[in-house]
C-alpha cells in the first residue's frame, strides 16, 4: 500500500522501467508467497499470539531495511526480506477471525476486516504521503518499522493466547500430511482458486494507477494521497455494510451486485482522460468501494470451506497463492503497460479487460464453494 503510490517516485528516482517497477512491487509478493507456503506446513501447530508478534517484528525490520536502501537493487532485496514477515499477517489475522466467529456471524466480522484495511488507506497511506512530500520516500518507511516494533510488543504483553484450535488439531501430524488435507480436499481446493482468482483479477489494476493518474490524467504527485483518503473513508462505512448485506442476503447475491458495479470504475479509471483532481475522485472512490468490497463475501465462504482442524494451514496457503497473484498481476500489468516517448502510460485499457474477465471467472468459482462441517 505504500510502495505502489510512490511508484512515479520510484520509476523516476531510480530510473526504471515499468517492468522493473512491477519487481518492486512483486518482490514482496514472491517472498509472502514462499513464506506462506512454509506457514502452511507449521502454523497449526502455534499459538495464534506467537505467530502474529514474530511477523510483525520481523515486518519491522524489513521496513527499516527498505528505508536506508541507495539503490534499487537493495530496496528491491530488503522488500523481498520484509514480505517474508509481511505476506503471512494476512493469514494469521483471518484464521483468528475464522477461530472467534462462527459462519453466519462471519459477514460481519469481515467487514470489519476490511474496515481496517480502509483506514490503512485513509489515514495510513495519505500520511505516508504527507511525509513524502516533506521529508522524502524513506521516513514513510522508518514510520511503519516504528509502528511494527510497537505491536509487536503490544501483542507480547496484551494480546491474549490463542490456542483453541489445538482441540482439532492431531498433534502426530506430520507437515506434509497438513498439504494432504488439503488437496485430497475439492471443496477447499476450489476455495484456493477462488480467492487467488479474486486478488489477480484486482492487483492487475493498482500497481499503476499512481503512474497513469499523474502521467496521464494530470494530476500532481501531491495530490495522490486525497485518492486514498477520500477512497479510505469511504470504505470505512461501505465495508461493514456490505458485511452486513452478506450476512442478511446471502453470499452469492451481494457478491455478483458488487463485482458488476466494480466494473465501472474499472473501465473508468483506465480510460480517463486529462481531468480535474474531482473527476479522478469520483472514479478511483468507486474503485475503493466496489473494489474491496467485493472481498467480503467470498472470503465469507472461502474461510468456511476448511474444517478447524487445518484452518490456519488453509489461510496460509490461501495467503500464499494470494501473495502469487499478487507478483503476477503485477508482472502481467508490467508487459501489458509501457511509457511512451512522451512519458505516459499506454495500454493500460487491455489492463481493465483482463480484470474483468478473470472477476468474472471468480463468481462461478465462488458458487461451487462449500461450507464444511464445524463452521
Amino acid at each position: 500500500m505504500l510502495i505502489m503510490p510512490l511508484g512515479d517516485i520510484f520509476i523516476t528516482e531510480f530510473n526504471i522501467d515499468t517492468q522493473e517497477y512491477s519487481f518492486l512491487v512483486s518482490a514482496y509478493a514472491i517472498a509472502a508467497f514462499l513464506a506462506s507456503m512454509c506457514g502452511m506446513l507449521f502454523l497449526d501447530f502455534f499459538d495464534r499470539k506467537h505467530a502474529l508478534q514474530l511477523s510483525y517484528a520481523g515486518f519491522a525490520v524489513g521496513s527499516f531495511l527498505c528505508a536506508i536502501s541507495t539503490t534499487y537493487g537493495q530496496l528491491l532485496g530488503f522488500r523481498f526480506f520484509t514480505g517474508l514477515f509481511g505476506g503471512i499477517l494476512g493469514a494469521i489475522v483471518l484464521s483468528i477471525v475464522a477461530d472467534l466467529f462462527k459462519f453466519k456471524e462471519r459477514g460481519w466480522a469481515m467487514g470489519i476486516v476490511m474496515t481496517a484495511f480502509s483506514a490503512a488507506s485513509a489515514i495510513g497511506v495519505p500520511f505516508g504521503l504527507f511525509l513524502t512530500d516533506l521529508y522524502g520516500w524513506r521516513v514513510p518507511f522508518y514510520v511503519l518499522s516504528g509502528t511494527g516494533v510497537v505491536l509487536s510488543i503490544f501483542i507480547m504483553l496484551y494480546f491474549p493466547s490463542l490456542t483453541a484450535h489445538f482441540e482439532s488439531v492431531d498433534r502426530k501430524r506430520r507437515p506434509l500430511d497438513t498439504l494432504g488435507l488439503i488437496i485430497k480436499d475439492k471443496n477447499q481446493i476450489n476455495a484456493l482458486l477462488t480467492g487467488m482468482t479474486l486478488v489477480l483479477g484486482h492487483f492487475i489494476i493498482i500497481p499503476f494507477i499512481t503512474p497513469y493518474m499523474i502521467r496521464n490524467v494530470g494530476l500532481e504527485q501531491v495530490e495522490i494521497k486525497y485518492i486514498f483518503l477520500a477512497g479510505g473513508i469511504l470504505t470505512i462505512f461501505t465495508a461493514p455494510f456490505i458485511g452486513k448485506m452478506v450476512d442478511k442476503y446471502g453470499v452469492m447475491k451481494i457478491f455478483v451486485i458488487v463485482c458488476v458495479l466494480s466494473f465501472i470504475p474499472t473501465i473508468m479509471i483506465t480510460h480517463l482522460p486529462p481531468s480535474s483532481l474531482y473527476i479522478a475522485l469520483i472514479a478511483t472512490s468507486l474503485f475503493f468501494i466496489f473494489g474491496s468490497g467485493r472481498f467480503i463475501a467470498p472470503n465469507t465462504l472461502i474461510t468456511a470451506a476448511p474444517t478447524p482442524e487445518n484452518r490456519g494451514s488453509f489461510m496460509s496457503m490461501k495467503s500464499a497463492l494470494q501473495q502469487l497473484a499478487i507478483a503476477l498481476a503485477s508482472f502481467m500489468a508490467g508487459s501489458i503497460v509501457h511509457i511512451t516517448d512522451t512519458g505516459a502510460i499506454k495500454n493500460y485499457n487491455y489492463v481493465a479487460y483482463v480484470s474483468i474477465a478473470v472477476i468474472i471467472l471468480s463468481i462461478f468459482l465462488t458458487n461451487r464453494i462449500k461450507v464444511a462441517k464445524g463452521n
